[in-house]
């Protein structure tokens, strides 16, 4: 029989809540089966998840911050539909 090792917390953290909102997280709790503690470590450890991965999906590769930049820097020439929008604004925008 394998022996599962229990992990011990040891770190704390302590907030205060309006008391609607203890309510609803105590109801969803107990609708959830769990206890306050486990339901509201395991919300806040899976937003901080998401939280994280979307930082991560927006962080560039040092090549392509590279590519990023350069882009950039270009001189860039304006097209056909940017040179009619630029006729537009000036007739309709600008005095």
């Amino acid at each position: 029989m394998a022996t599962q090792r229990i992990q011990e917390s040891d770190a704390r953290l302590n907030f205060r809540v309006r008391s609607d909102i203890k309510d609803r997280i105590e109801k969803a709790a107990t609708l959830s089966g769990k206890s306050i503690t486990d339901f509201a470590v395991s919300a806040l450890s899976d937003t901080a998840d998401e939280v994280l991965e979307r930082y991560r999906a927006a962080e560039l590769s040092d090549r392509d911050r590279d590519i990023f930049l350069s882009l950039l820097d270009r001189a860039a020439k304006p097209n056909k539909v940017l040179r009619r929008a630029a006729k537009t604004h000036k007739k309709l925008i600008v005095k």
